[in-house]
């Protein structure tokens, strides 16, 4: 009984259509600039209410004109996901390599930068190790 009521309730959550501030994609889609800027937070809203630098503006337009299938590649990473690029593909430059991105709904308002991480973890080995002629006696734990 609890176990059929627990799959329900999983099924319901996948089947819930994505909504942002109440509203569904497709209204979404529909909303002029300074409309949407009014529904995002509030850094959103400023770069939406100072307008977009040209160079976003160049990637806007490719992005308008570029066939959906095929992943569009960008250095511009100061970009807005807007709801028009829902389902698209993005390559976004990190510095050293693309890293292709598919557009969700979830997205929508945030940056594409924030999708590709400029920094990477490293590990290094234990301390010291080959440093002098002494490391290489280090005892392993």
């Amino acid at each position: 009984m609890a176990k059929a009521r627990r799959t329900k309730k999983v099924e319901a959550r996948r089947k819930r259509e994505f909504t942002l501030r109440g509203k569904t994609l497709d209204e979404l889609k529909s909303l002029t600039l300074p409309e949407l800027g009014a529904l995002l937070n509030s850094r959103a809203r400023r770069s939406i209410r100072r307008g977009f630098t040209p160079d976003v503006n160049k990637f806007l337009e490719r992005m308008r004109e570029a066939p959906s299938e095929k992943a569009l590649r960008t250095h511009c990473r100061d970009a807005m996901v807007l709801p028009a690029h829902v389902g698209r593909r993005v390559a976004i430059h990190n510095g050293k390599e693309f890293k292709e991105i598919e557009v969700r709904p979830e997205m929508i308002g945030h940056y594409y930068g924030e999708f590709s991480l400029t920094r990477r973890f490293e590990k290094h080995s234990g301390p010291g190790v080959g440093a002098t002629r002494s490391s290489k006696f280090m005892p392993l734990k």
